[in-house]
């Protein structure tokens, strides 16, 4: 076996005694909090002596076992320690997974000012006010190569770029130990459907000039050739609407306004009138017509209470839930759920969108139940009615290219993508010596002549319920992993100052699945609680000098909390989650004085057992 020229670019901890990257000069530190070893989350810190900027700060999507979960944020500890630092941010573009956690930072800490695309700023602006933050940040709107400044040590200059949502850019962003370019997600459309080209040429002059390092996008890192054009879909969508006979359900991104523009052409050049369901869906398309990205007159919308006087065959229902969420309209829809729509055999219903990563389960069960009930369902790559908005292997080596970069760092995307990416970087040139596959939470030292892991900061998520007023804790989240995996048992037990039960025991099984008869288990538990009170009690109960007892209830319900889960494990070979309730009178007896009958002074309790 011969060894391949491309070497793995490693990690390397290059960390001097002041903690600043080997090498001469000032250190420009770049921390990652999401968007590594993962999809989504996207939120970057630039960080000059003391001052900081942000590019992009985004969200995740829950996983299968975040039970109640809606939202994942990256855990912001580092940003709210250095609050004071921070000078403003630079958002990239609109898509949720890159300004979607905003509004939730906001609450925790200001930025002075937020500079980026118009259409994301429109979109940014509702969820600040929704949020009820709008007063804890300025938001700017910029467009190709306009420049804007951040406090005394980072100058930005915005540079187009395409991706699958309109208003898209690459940064370059001055500091003072060089010029880092930061592409944003990108891929190379050489015929958006927008008509706003790639600026290919301010890149090249960049790469003239000298750039430092290049912080790119890895999406694609492991495909090869080039993403096929957004306006590929057209045709093959196109085809679909043709051939279908009645209504009409499509599903993509909402914020895919390349896609939404597409769809709503179409719809007008097959005379079908439209009718958007969803939010999110409905949020987008009103500001992207506000702001001149859709471009199509009112009579091509009616509400939904509306179409049911049309023909299905002139029916076009735009909707959410192309990822199987499970409060979206199309998700509703398929489990019988929504209100006002009903799956009718002869309905087709086109997926213009391929799973997240972690979200195919849910896609394929609901294309499951639209067709139980009927529908002909459009879906998959091999039907060519979805594109990625990310570039693929020879976009990255044009990218490589046109800048010409020392330093190299491969960010948003998974492991195994960071990986390639780092191969097609060592195949144009760049050094592996000069790159680092990096952690979130990894402080990135970057000078004129070096780059290394220099430190770590607190990185990790934050969770927030379906309510989106609350961080879901982690032991909150196991406690929810517990109830669904294994069900949960429910004991209250009273006892008294003299350590015996002052009732029976009452113990409730709920969602737990056993051979044992109910009745013996907690005949068992019952068994445990009297036992530990006879012969355990004297080490959780002492009488002070004037006669009074003490008892120490914590490490006696503590004690009686591990005694009976290690028997629920064994016997249940299960680890259902134990809710111990143990009452215990709220006042200690009290002594009193009595006549001296036999000269002995006697007591009498009054104790009260907590209800």
């Amino acid at each position: 076996m011969t060894n391949s020229p491309i070497t793995l670019a490693k990690e390397k901890k290059t960390v001097s005694k002041n903690g600043s990257a080997k090498g001469s000069g000032p250190t420009l530190k770049i921390i990652p909090l999401g968007g590594l070893h993962e999809i989504g989350k996207n939120t970057c810190v630039f960080e000059f002596e003391d001052e900081i900027i942000l590019v992009d700060a985004g969200l995740a999507f829950p996983t299968d076992g975040m039970h109640g979960v809606n939202i994942v944020l990256p855990d912001m500890t580092y940003l709210r320690d250095n609050r004071d630092k921070i000078k403003g941010m630079v958002v990239t573009h609109g898509h949720e997974d890159h300004i979607g956690g905003i509004a939730f930072h906001l609450k925790q800490f200001d930025i002075p000012v937020i500079y980026g695309p118009r259409l994301a700023m429109s979109l940014l602006e509702g969820k600040l006010e929704e949020a009820g933050v709008s007063d804890r940040t300025e938001l700017r709107s910029v467009g190709p190569r306009d420049v804007v400044r951040f406090g005394k040590h980072f100058v930005v200059e915005y540079i187009r770029n395409t991706h699958s949502m309109a208003d898209s850019f690459t940064v370059a962003i001055h500091t003072p130990v060089g010029i880092v370019i930061h592409t944003g997600d990108f891929k190379i459309d050489h015929t958006p459907v927008d008509g706003e080209q790639f600026d290919l040429q301010r890149l090249a002059e960049y790469g003239e000039k000298g750039v430092l390092c290049l912080i790119s996008d890895s999406t694609n890192a492991e495909v090869p050739g080039y993403t096929p054009s957004e306006r590929s879909v057209y045709p093959n969508l196109d085809r679909v609407f043709s051939q279908a006979e009645g209504r009409i359900l499509v599903t993509t991104f909402a914020s895919s306004v390349h896609r939404l523009n597409i769809i709503l052409d179409l719809a007008k050049k097959q005379g079908r009138t439209v009718c958007v369901v969803g939010r999110s869906m409905l949020n987008v398309i009103a500001h992207a017509r506000n702001l001149g990205y859709i471009k199509c007159e009112d009579s091509l919308f009616l509400p939904l209470h509306a179409i049911r006087s049309l023909p299905d065959d002139k029916v076009l229902i735009l909707t959410t839930g192309s990822q199987g969420e499970p409060m979206s309209a199309l998700t509703r829809i398929a489990n019988g759920e929504h209100r006002k729509i009903k799956i009718r055999k002869g309905d087709t219903v086109v997926f213009s969108a391929n799973p997240i990563p972690g979200n195919t389960i849910a896609v394929v069960n609901t294309i499951d139940k639209l067709m139980i009930q009927g529908a002909n369902v459009i879906y998959g790559r091999n039907q060519g009615i979805h594109v990625s908005g990310h570039g693929c292997q020879e976009e990255h080596k044009l990218m490589i290219a046109l800048t010409r970069p020392k330093f190299f760092l491969p960010v948003h995307g998974e492991h195994r993508m960071l990986v390639q990416h780092s191969k097609i970087a060592q195949s144009m040139g760049v050094p592996a010596e000069n790159m680092v596959i990096i952690n979130n939470g990894d402080v990135v030292g970057l000078t004129t002549d070096s780059i290394g892991i220099i430190d770590q900061v607190p990185s990790g998520i934050e969770l927030v319920d379906a309510s989106r007023s609350g961080v879901v804790k982690d032991e909150v989240l196991k406690e929810r992993q517990q109830l669904a995996a294994d069900g949960v048992v429910t004991i209250a037990a009273a006892i008294g100052w003299d350590g015996k039960l002052a009732a029976d025991t009452a113990t409730h099984l709920r969602g737990v699945v056993s051979s044992i008869e109910p009745n013996l288990l907690k005949k068992w538990i019952g068994q445990i609680i009297e036992g530990v009170l006879s012969d355990r009690w004297s080490e959780f109960s002492r009488t002070l000098e004037d006669g009074t007892p003490e008892v120490d209830w914590t490490g006696l319900q503590n004690h009686l909390e591990r005694d009976i889960q290690r028997m629920l494990r064994r016997e249940l070979q299960s680890n259902p989650l134990l809710v111990f309730l143990m009452q215990n009178p709220q006042e200690p007896p009290t002594v009193q004085e009595q006549p001296a009958t036999t000269g002995r002074r006697r007591t009498r309790s009054t104790a009260k057992v907590a209800s």
